[in-house]
């Protein structure tokens, strides 16, 4: 028997509801992969199939099996195509994890080039501000913000993650400006809602750190929501540059603070903040997830081009 023939034709008939129709799909005889199927079945002395005159549906077993099965194949047929692909035309379909703002604002914009450079790529996004699994979760490269825990993955840093304090010229106006960090405690400033629910900003200059405990009347967990609040003159903002450097050159937002650094998102282990492409090191020779990483980093630049902006006459 053929086990992996065998596991392809469980699959087709459990995806296309019935054996006749998987075998027109599939252009063979529906005999054959009955026997497929039976020989299956035998194998592993278990039903995999309840069959009537009208329907074929899974049994409970066979619900177990096809979760694995469907596995194995996909294992199977990726581990083919990163093979012949290893120095060849990109190919296939590419799984992106991305955080949901930064991939509005800096990769959707440029997957139409990126999908006519390379036309035999099928794309997928999967657009989340959450950590996902890259093994459980299928994905071929995740973009992740900040500093890195340390792990397994290859991490390639395509662009700095820097944060500016900022705020609308109206905000300041009306409440003046902070000249150093410990006057942040007596101003209205909007948070990020992180999980730990910490509302401590962190600033360092010259090998000094202070940190900050702020209030403020508005958190949320959606970094553009801040960012419109900010423009609206409510409050003092801290954010990536690549969020508000648009922003600054405009002289909707001014920067404050600027001889201090941001230290948000750092960590002893990993001081490095940054904009990464992480991946399984198995997809390293992926011609596909090469492509696509190459792309990024030349759409973003060095500087990218979001830390390019520079400060209106307005504003300075």
């Amino acid at each position: 028997m053929d086990v992996f023939a065998s596991l392809k034709a469980f699959l087709s008939v459990a995806d296309e509801g019935g054996f006749a129709p998987a075998a027109r799909k599939a252009g063979v005889a529906t005999s054959s992969l009955t026997r497929q199927v039976d020989a299956l079945e035998e194998h592993l002395t278990a039903v995999l199939f309840n069959r009537s005159t009208r329907s074929v549906t899974l049994t409970p077993a066979g619900e177990d099996y096809y979760v694995q099965a469907a596995r194995i194949v996909a294992d199977l047929e990726e581990a083919n195509r990163s093979v012949s692909e290893r120095e060849g035309t990109p190919r296939g379909l590419l799984r992106v994890s991305l955080p949901v703002a930064f991939a509005r604002l800096h990769v959707a914009p440029v997957v139409p080039a990126f999908l006519r450079a390379c036309p035999e790529v099928e794309l997928e996004m999967i657009m989340t501000d959450e950590v996902v699994n890259l093994v459980e979760d299928r994905i071929d490269v995740a973009i992740r913000l900040g500093s890195l825990e340390s792990s397994s993955l290859i991490a390639r840093r395509l662009a700095p993650h820097r944060r500016i304090l900022c705020a609308s010229p109206a905000y300041l106006e009306e409440r003046g400006e902070p000249l150093c960090p410990s006057d942040l405690a007596a101003h209205e400033c909007l948070t990020f809602s992180y999980a730990s629910g910490d509302r401590t900003w962190r600033f360092s200059c010259d090998g000094k750190e202070e940190l900050v405990r702020v209030r403020g009347k508005l958190r949320a967990n959606h970094s553009e929501t801040l960012r419109e609040v900010a423009l609206a003159g409510l409050g003092l903002l801290l954010m990536p540059s690549w969020l508000v450097g648009p922003d600054i050159a405009a002289g909707t937002l001014r920067p404050l603070l600027t001889g201090w650094e941001a230290n948000i998102g750092k960590t002893a282990a990993s001081p490095d903040a940054g904009i990464y492409a992480v991946y399984q090191s198995d997809r390293r020779t992926s011609a596909k997830l090469r492509a696509f990483v190459d792309f990024l980093e030349a759409s973003f630049g060095t500087p990218p081009y979001w830390d390019r902006c520079e400060p209106s006459e307005a504003i300075v």
